[in-house]
């Protein structure tokens, strides 16, 4: 047996084991504390990718629950009112009924019938006009608005809500019309002149956009050519060298006024050891026409760089309409139909994933639009109580309207029970389902945790107790030295 002083060898290890036990119960307490078996990546970093995955799809089919309810809640809104249309189309068709019967009916009970039904008549138009959802119409026929565009040459994007200028859209052409052209901004052809692109540029050191760039002596002017174009990206400014002799020509990558271009030089380099005054270049202006309610055409116009983030290329209208035109639809000046409104189509999220959607239309119930197959030509808004025939022709026209309404109201209240209700209950259950499986990987089992943390704490006792052993272990040798 050897005995040290300097060095003690069985504390370092009981310290090194006490070290790693309150390590252990650290981990332990936050297990405890959390309720979490992975509370850091470090703790299982297979369950946290995986848990990861689940937690986003739980978070996902939460929200496409508050979906589905937000669309039953939004059906059940348009079919009550729907309720109420075919409950106004059952007192006309008893007041046609009734102007029918010419043996004991005279004008002026026709007359007092045919002012009723006008009354009716306006009542549907104003809920069919005035049914919303928020700020969304659902019986005029603009609850889904979608917007394909037809020519992406020219316009690479565009969108359309249910309102254009304070009208009403529906299914039709978009047509655009250039006012102003966007332009980038430009230098023009900067004072310095060169005879050929080998020919050296003035040494020295000139500032674009905030950029420096440094011309050593011996550089071409190709080489300040691709210096100037290596750093687009930073400065948004691209170059050019044109004309006899040669002259550099600086220009924004991007359209419209928000885009300068700051140029400053020391010494003879491209324009004569002065800056450039930039012409800034302009937002582009179209009117844009679609086609409203209840036949007509509106146009609006709409403007480039008005948010803030938007190039000259990129139009909002004063109704928050938007279209991005592209370089070769801008060099367009004439009228051009770019896209198609298609109008009716509602689109509901119901699922936590981008391909778990559905559509559901509901066309327009104003009276124009009801009642159409049963006398040609005629309507709901056309029925005229005041003569024998037209009093016929109100009947079979109502009767095809009632028809017609109970219809779309059956094929609402199908899309309700048998899809949206049914996918909420899918979800309830693959809510669940998934949230379970999360659990089992994130969760602690808090029994195990408890008889975990109550051994580790037993161990750091005994560590502690052994730990202070081995400290007294040296002291032995001072009995050798009295001895001595």
């Amino acid at each position: 047996m050897s005995l040290r002083i300097n060095t003690n060898v069985p504390a370092m290890t009981a310290m090194r084991y006490l070290s790693q036990t309150d390590a252990m119960m650290s981990g332990s307490v936050t297990r405890l504390a959390t309720g979490l078996r992975i509370n850091t990546a470090a703790d299982d970093p297979a369950g946290l990718i995986i848990s990861e995955g689940l937690r986003s799809q739980i978070k996902g089919i939460e929200q496409a629950s508050r979906n589905v309810q937000d669309a039953v809640n939004m059906a059940r809104t348009a079919e009550g009112a729907m309720d109420e249309i075919s409950r106004l189309l059952r007192d006309v068709r008893g007041l046609a009924v009734h102007s029918a019967n010419t043996a004991t009916i005279d004008a002026a009970q026709l007359e007092a019938n045919q002012t009723q039904v006008r009354s009716v008549v306006d009542s549907i138009r104003r809920i069919a006009e005035q049914t919303t959802w928020g700020s969304k119409r659902l019986l005029n026929g603009s609850s889904g608005v979608s917007t394909s565009v037809t020519r992406t040459d020219l316009v690479s994007s565009a969108f359309v809500g249910s309102t254009f200028n304070g009208a009403t859209v529906r299914t039709g052409s978009i047509t655009i019309d250039q006012t102003t052209a966007a332009t980038r901004t430009t230098t023009g052809a900067l004072a310095t002149t060169f005879a050929s692109t080998g020919a050296t540029v003035g040494a020295g050191t000139f500032v674009l956009n905030g950029q420096a760039f440094t011309v050593q002596a011996g550089m071409t002017v190709n080489d300040v050519l691709a210096m100037v174009n290596q750093q687009s990206a930073t400065t948004g400014v691209s170059a050019t060298v044109a004309g006899t002799p040669l002259q550099f020509t600086l220009t924004s990558t991007k359209f419209g006024s928000r885009y300068p271009i700051n140029y400053l030089e020391t010494g003879t380099i491209l324009n004569n050891g002065s800056g450039a005054t930039p012409a800034v270049g302009a937002n582009a202006v179209y009117d844009v026409t679609v086609p409203v309610e209840p036949s007509g055409t509106q146009t609006e116009t709409f403007t480039g760089g008005v948010g803030p983030n938007d190039d000259g290329l990129t139009l909002t209208s004063p109704s928050g309409n938007k279209l991005v035109v592209t370089v070769a639809g801008n060099a367009v000046g004439a009228a051009t139909v770019v896209g198609q409104l298609n109008v009716g189509s509602m689109r509901f999220q119901i699922g936590s994933n981008s391909d778990q959607a559905t559509t559901f239309s509901i066309p327009s119930v104003d009276p124009s639009r009801l009642g159409t197959a049963a006398v040609a030509g005629q309507n709901l808004s056309t029925i005229d109580l005041r003569s024998p025939q037209g009093a016929r022709d109100a009947m079979a026209i109502i009767d095809d309207a009632i028809s017609q309404l109970s219809a779309l109201r059956g094929n609402l209240g199908s899309f309700q029970k048998n899809f949206l209700e049914s996918t909420g209950r899918s979800l309830a259950v693959a809510q669940e389902n998934i949230t379970a499986s999360e659990s089992q990987i994130r969760d602690a089992d808090l029994a195990k945790e408890m008889t975990e943390f109550t051994k580790v704490q037993i161990l750091r006792q005994s560590g502690v107790s052994v730990l202070a052993q081995a400290n007294q272990a040296p002291q032995s040798v001072l009995q050798l030295l009295r001895g001595g």
